[in-house]
This record gives structure tokens, C-alpha cells and sequence, in this order.
């Protein structure tokens, strides 16, 4: 039987160099062999990973993390959970993810045996790999913050760093910005102004919202900035903004709020009322505004957004007027305003208790200019204006504020203006007005660590304020953190460059601190330069342009230059001093005696100065002048007569 054609190929394979012999198309059977494992195997993987749905899990496991992470999320912007929380959410989540194809490659969708001692192991050391090297990368600078918990005197950083990092607002924070006049005259600017400033301080009786202060929110008035930006440098959540258009007895208002994490607009609603109307539609703007940041309104907390206070809207209107005087303007000449716009309209509304709750501070303050008629009369209206504005309004904030401030300030009560702050801080620990003045008080009364933290609060309700700034470098000045307190000062002067009061200030932190000539430098300006309310304006390369009261700098300058062995010099500035005040300021001499080394004289001053209530007694106990004689019986015998509060 003949062989096949295949057969005698195999015998009779082509010899070398027998002719053109036609290329061999066949394998070895150890390369078929190996070629058909490959693709046996890479059919076996491809099957396999069909089979088990390796994919669909993959794919479903990254959409459920994306929702976890999220609910996450949102979880602790509303119930405040530390970062901690969210991280934790984030490594489980990753770690998780090369597990589930592990699994599915396993078991399949059928999961047709148990896990074995292998898989186990090698599931443990992916946890234990990932969670290291993820456990090693940097922490968030909040987070490593938040590890530590020093005192808060001990780390006293007088402005808050502006580090970049990810926006993260109290969920309960608003910021109010001025409502825009659409009246078309700019003298409106007053009404549309305190509307806006009614529905924040409405909003910030409420315990659980967070609202950022007057001063900083309209600091962007006028300004080409829009609402995103201005979340970022206030820290809010939210923001509220509106139109006022005022036309004879008619008003417009249209008010929105924005949440600025995700720039939706959450409400907005235009009201048409005639000018009676008002107070109701304030109140409605304000409930309505609470309700949508989800903020309770049951019981007394939906009491306190009665933002009035009056019914009448001519007694608003002059309190409003008063109220931008007040915040424009320091000095006598605006106390007198504030108090005729204020009397024009407890006149027309005789049981407006916030009027006489602004009343009270601006007549005790104006009692004390040098040589002033009536002065006695005016500090006995203060003392009733503040016990008045409690009796017509108990759970007003403000009103304990004030009687607060007249008891220290005026009848050395010091016991029971402790008593009157307590209050005010437990019915608006949102306003950064009560949490300042409280904050004086505590510091007067050596309580420096609870004074710090209440002008750290103010700094956060009001950050564009320069009186927060400027409470917080007195009390680290008392605290005798000199370096400190300048630095704070000169923040203070950055926001408000023409204030007399940051002006004296900042001079006498500088003679305390032992810079005295640059003290001296400072005071010696000309005279020639001084204006017609005796405020001099001086110039300085280093501290730019300071101004202060005459008065004041011939005071400083007396001490100044005993310190530099002037002498007959200091005596020439005390003698112009005593000239100016008369017997207005006994503790302000007793100072200059004090640092002089005259302990007599000082001492026989201060007598004075109890004797005619001085309102600086409520330094005494703190103040650095008063150093050189504390160890004096007679200072100590007159400490323990003023009955300051342990």
C-alpha cells in the first residue's frame, strides 16, 4: 500500500541545496503545545471575567462609593462632624475597591465556595499596604490644628491667617448685605441701609445662626464683588440680598438668599406694602429666611425677629438716621447727633426700647467731654435711658448692654454689671457688639483668658470691624503682651486710619513698651497742624498717618518726657493738660503722677477721681500706668473701696 502524500512528506524531507525548496508552513509540537496553552489561558481569563461579572461589580462598587462619599459629605456639613469623619469614609472606600474584582474573581456572582486562608491573606495585606501609604500622605492643616488645644492667651494670633483651603462654611452662617436703593437719590441710602441691618440683627437673636456682623457685610458696599467672593472672605454659607425702593408712603423690597456652596438661589420673594407695613414685612423676610437655612421658629425663638421695635415708621426713620451716624462718626460732636435723632424718635414713639438702648452709651460717653454743661444731668438721663430700654424690653440684647455699660462706667457697679453682660451675652451671642463689650468688662475685671475669647468671637461675627481689633489689643495691652497688643492696634488702624481713639492708643502702647523716643517722635508734632476739634494729624512713615486729640497727646507727652529727663518739659505739658480738661479727668493725672514716681500725688488724684465717679476707674485694677504705685497701702485700701467682683 502506497503512503499518503503526507506520509512521504515526512520520509523524504527537501535536502539542502537540492533546488528551490518551498518555505515550511508547519510547527514543532512543542510550539503548537505552547501556543495552544496561551490561548487556552487568555480564553479562560476573558471567560472567566465574563462569567464572574468582574466588571459589572467593578463598575457598580465605583457607584456606590461615589454616593457614599457624597451622603458623607453632606452628613457632616450639616451635623458639623470633624474631618476625621469624611477621611475615615474616603480610605475604607478606596481600600474597599481592589477587594470587590478579588471576590468576584473568586466566587462570581454565585459565590459557589468560601473564602479561603489565601484570599484572606492577601485581602489583609491590601488593607494593611493601602491604609498605610494612604494614612501617610498629609493631613488638611484644619485637621492638624484641631489636635491641639492651647490656651486661648497662650497662642494669641491678633489676625487670622488666610491660608488656602477648601470652602467649608458653618452650615448655619448668613451673611446680610446692604439692600441696593432703587429710590434713585443716594440720601436714601440711610433707609435701604437699615433695613438690611434690622433683618440681621433680627437673625442674629436667633441662637442658632451664625451671622456675620454690619460692619464687615456692608464693607463691600459699592464695590464690583460678587457673592461667591464674598462668602469666601466672610466664611458664610449663605447670603442674603435685596432692593429697597422707597416711594412715598409706598416701599418695595425684594430679598433673595443664596447658598454660596453651590451658588443656587434657595428663595427670593418681592414684597409691595405701604410704608406702615414695614415692621411686618422685615418680620416676614426674616422668618423666611430662617426657615429655609432650617432653623427652629417655635416659641420664644420666633418672638426675637420682632425687628422693630416700633410701629411707627417715623420713630424708625430717625433711629435709622441715628444708627449711621453712630457708625460713621466717633467723638462728641457724634454723640450729640446720635442723641438729638435718637430723642426725635423716643418723642414720637415714647416705649421704643431700642432707641433708649442707643441713647443710654452715646449720653454717658458725651457726659465726659472736658468741661461740658450739665454733664451730671446727662450721665442721670444714661442711667435711666438703659434702665428703661430693659423695662420696656427684657430679652433685648442690647438693653443689658447698655445698662451694663452705665453701671460699670457710671456708678462703679461693677458687681452688677456683671450681671447685666452675663445676660446680654445668653440672649445675643450672635451680636459682635455684646460679645466687645463684654469683652472690655472681663478684661477690666482681670478676666483676660474669657475677654480674649469674646473678642475672637467679634472678630468672627465682624471681621472688617476695627473695634474688634481695637478690644483685643487693650486686653492683651492689659495682659502685658506689649509686642502683641501694637500689632493688633495696627490692625485696627489698617481698617479705620482716622480714629483719635487707635491714635492715642497705639502711642501709649509704644511709651509702655519702653519706645519712648519713637513715642516722643511721634508727639511732637507741630501744633499748627491741630483742627478745629482738637484732633492733630501726624504723619510718620513708619505708622503712616495717625491722629489723636490734642489733649491726649499733651498728657502722653508730659510722661514721655520725665521718662527722657525732661522734666521741666513734662511739667509744661501737664500744666497745658490740667489747662485744657479742668477737673474732668483726675484718673488721666493721677496716671502722670503715677509714672513720675509721685505716689502721693497720684494717689490724691485718684481720690478725685473716685469721688467724681470717673468713668476710667474701671481700668484700675489693670491698668500699666498705674504700675509704679500698686504696692502703695493707700492703692490697695482704695482698690478694696471700688468692690470689684473677685
Amino acid at each position: 500500500m502506497s503512503d499518503t502524500p503526507l506520509e512521504a512528506a515526512k520520509q523524504d524531507p527537501p535536502q539542502s541545496g537540492s533546488g528551490t525548496a518551498a518555505p515550511s508552513t508547519t510547527t514543532t509540537p512543542v510550539a503548537q503545545s505552547i501556543h495552544e496553552a496561551e490561548v487556552s489561558w487568555w480564553g479562560s481569563v476573558w471567560t472567566r471575567i465574563k462569567e464572574h461579572k468582574i466588571a459589572q461589580w467593578t463598575i457598580a462598587y465605583a457607584a456606590f462609593a461615589f454616593v457614599a462619599l457624597h451622603v458623607a459629605t453632606l452628613a457632616s456639613d450639616a451635623l458639623e462632624w470633624p474631618h476625621a469623619v469624611v477621611r475615615t469614609v474616603i480610605l475604607v472606600l478606596i481600600l474597599g475597591f481592589p477587594i470587590v474584582p478579588i471576590l468576584a474573581w473568586y466566587h462570581g456572582v454565585r459565590a459557589l465556595k468560601r473564602v479561603s486562608g489565601s484570599e484572606l491573606i492577601i485581602i489583609a495585606l491590601l488593607l494593611v499596604i493601602g491604609g498605610s501609604l494612604l494614612w501617610l500622605l498629609p493631613r488638611p492643616n484644619a485637621e492638624r490644628a484641631g489636635t491641639e488645644t492651647p490656651s486661648p492667651l497662650a497662642t494669641i494670633n491678633p489676625k487670622p491667617e488666610t491660608t488656602e483651603a477648601a470652602f467649608n462654611p458653618p452650615a448655619h452662617s448668613i451673611a446680610v448685605l446692604p439692600f441696593v436703593n432703587m429710590s434713585g437719590d443716594p440720601k436714601e441710602d440711610y433707609f435701604s441701609d437699615g433695613i438690611s441691618e434690622e433683618l440681621l440683627n433680627a437673625l442674629s437673636r436667633l441662637n442658632d445662626l451664625q451671622v456675620v456682623a454690619r460692619t464687615s457685610s456692608f464693607s463691600f458696599k459699592g464695590k464690583d464683588v460678587d457673592v461667591s467672593t464674598i462668602a469666601h472672605k466672610l466664611n458664610v454659607g449663605a447670603v442674603l440680598e435685596g432692593s429697597v425702593r422707597r416711594a412715598g408712603n409706598t416701599v418695595r423690597i425684594t430679598a433673595q438668599l443664596i447658598n454660596t456652596v453651590t451658588g443656587f438661589h434657595l428663595w427670593s420673594e418681592t414684597y409691595d406694602r405701604p410704608l406702615n407695613d414695614i415692621f411686618k414685612v422685615q418680620t416676614e423676610v426674616a422668618t423666611a429666611v430662617a426657615q429655609q437655612l432650617e432653623i427652629k421658629l417655635a416659641g420664644n425663638e420666633s418672638a426675637k425677629l420682632d425687628v422693630g421695635g416700633t410701629k411707627n415708621p417715623e420713630a424708625y426713620d430717625a433711629y435709622l438716621r441715628a444708627q449711621r451716624v453712630r457708625q460713621e462718626n466717633e467723638g462728641g460732636a457724634m454723640n450729640r447727633t446720635v442723641v438729638e435723632a435718637v430723642d426725635k424718635a423716643i418723642a414720637l414713639d415714647p416705649e421704643y426700647a431700642a432707641a433708649y438702648a442707643l441713647r443710654a452709651p452715646a449720653l454717658a460717653t458725651l457726659s465726659y467731654e472736658p468741661k461740658l454743661e450739665g454733664a451730671k444731668a446727662l450721665r442721670e438721663q444714661a442711667i435711666a435711658s438703659a434702665e428703661r430700654a430693659v423695662a420696656l424690653a427684657p430679652d433685648l440684647g442690647d438693653a443689658h448692654v447698655a445698662l451694663g455699660y452705665v453701671r460699670s462706667l457710671l456708678l462703679q457697679d461693677f458687681n452688677g454689671a456683671g450681671v447685666e453682660f452675663d445676660r446680654a451675652l445668653a440672649l445675643a451671642p450672635g451680636s459682635a457688639d455684646v460679645q466687645r463689650y463684654a469683652a472690655g468688662y472681663l478684661a477690666d475685671m482681670v478676666h483676660f483668658e474669657p475677654a480674649f475669647v469674646a473678642t475672637q468671637r467679634a472678630l468672627i461675627l465682624d471681621p472688617q470691624d476695627y473695634r474688634s481689633y481695637f478690644q483685643q489689643a487693650v486686653i492683651l495691652y492689659y495682659a502685658r503682651r506689649y509686642g502683641e497688643a501694637i500689632a493688633a492696634m495696627r490692625h485696627a488702624q489698617a481698617l479705620q486710619p482716622g480714629s483719635t481713639d487707635v491714635g492715642r492708643q497705639l502711642i501709649e502702647f509704644l511709651f509702655v513698651s519702653g519706645q519712648v523716643e519713637q513715642a516722643r517722635q511721634l508727639l511732637e508734632t507741630p501744633t499748627s497742624t491741630i483742627d478745629e476739634h482738637g484732633v492733630v494729624e501726624i504723619q510718620s512713615a513708619v505708622y503712616h498717618i495717625l491722629r489723636i486729640a490734642e489733649r491726649d497727646r499733651v498728657q502722653i507727652l508730659s510722661m514721655v518726657y520725665h521718662t527722657l529727663g525732661r522734666q521741666a518739659d513734662a511739667q509744661n505739658e501737664l500744666d497745658e493738660y490740667k489747662k485744657i480738661v479742668g477737673d474732668d479727668r483726675p484718673y488721666r493725672i493721677a496716671t502722670v503722677y503715677a509714672q513720675w514716681g509721685n505716689a502721693p500725688a497720684a494717689l490724691r488724684w485718684l481720690d478725685r477721681a473716685v469721688q467724681a465717679h470717673d468713668i476710667y476707674l474701671s481700668h484700675l485694677k489693670v491698668d500699666p500706668l498705674l504700675d509704679p504705685i500698686r504696692s502703695e497701702p493707700q492703692f490697695k485700701a482704695l482698690v478694696a473701696r471700688m468692690k470689684f467682683p473677685p
